[in-house]
């Protein structure tokens, strides 16, 4: 088996759904999603693909799993970043303020895996492979991109995740958003942005997950047409032309195409 993914860097995105087959259907005509098989074993867990290339899963919620107030679970894509060790990686969660939430476990001979919450409530896995080695393709139409980590609680996340892995942080010089990179190895891999009076406070601190497509505003068209809303966006940037969404089943996701690219890509300031 080769080497494994570095430390700290997405590896895997999956999200739970109520109706399994309406986010078939949202999925598969905005990203152009086909998809596997359901594994009964594990919970009806369905990998999406784009291309041939497996690039996130769906599942249902598990018996009796609800949001923790009485009401149906929230829908929510999880991104998954890479540990040598999630046993390890849990100690770290617990040391840096955060939540063990589920796990670790092993998930058969695929590898192994956490869900936890970091102090300011942003909830994200960690995934050891084994024979899954995660993310098939990346930016291209269909796959994975990019995330953030976008929280209220910004000075918690940027004591707390580089706490957990091995990241370096830089910051955007940009006095009118507070936007911050994760780095491994000088290679940027996630994002930091504090949310803003511009959230409305139903909206909890989540992840962002960025897929790939070669037209926002057609992606867009197809979406709003199956009842997602768009939060933000689009707007063309030096990264891409981008927009963040709620699919129909009030999951947050953004789309993003990396063709499309507008201005000079700014200088990120190392923090000491």
């Amino acid at each position: 088996m080769t080497e494994g993914p570095a430390e700290g860097v997405p590896v895997w995105a999956d999200a739970m759904f109520t109706d399994l087959e309406g986010a078939k259907r949202f999925y598969g005509d905005v990203l152009g999603w086909t998809y596997g098989e359901e594994a009964t074993e594990y919970g009806d867990y369905t990998q999406a693909y784009a291309g041939g290339k497996a690039v996130a899963a769906i599942v249902p919620p598990m018996p009796g799993q609800g949001d923790g107030g009485g009401g149906a679970p929230r829908s929510a894509w999880c991104l998954y970043l890479a540990s040598p060790d999630v046993e390890e990686t849990a100690r770290k969660v617990r040391e840096g303020g955060g939540e063990v939430v589920m796990g670790p476990m092993a998930v058969g001979e695929f590898g192994k895996m956490l869900v936890a919450r970091d102090p300011g409530g942003v909830v994200f896995g960690a995934w050891q492979p084994g024979t899954h080695r995660g993310f098939e393709a990346r930016a291209v139409p269909g796959a994975y991109c990019w995330a953030e980590v976008t929280t209220r609680d910004a000075d918690a996340a940027d004591a707390f995740f580089p706490a957990v892995f091995p990241y370096a942080t830089k910051r955007m010089p940009d006095e009118h958003v507070d936007f911050k990179v994760f780095e491994v190895g000088g290679e940027p891999v996630l994002g930091r942005m504090r949310m803003d009076e511009g959230f409305p406070p139903e909206v909890p601190p989540y992840v962002s997950v960025y897929f790939t497509v070669d037209d926002v505003d057609a992606a867009i068209g197809r979406a709003t047409t199956h009842g997602a809303k768009v939060v933000f966006g689009p707007v063309d940037s030096p990264f891409g032309r981008f927009a963040a969404l709620v699919d129909p089943q009030g999951a947050p996701f953004s789309l993003i195409d990396v063709a499309r690219t507008e201005g000079e890509t700014p200088e990120l300031i190392p923090e000491s």
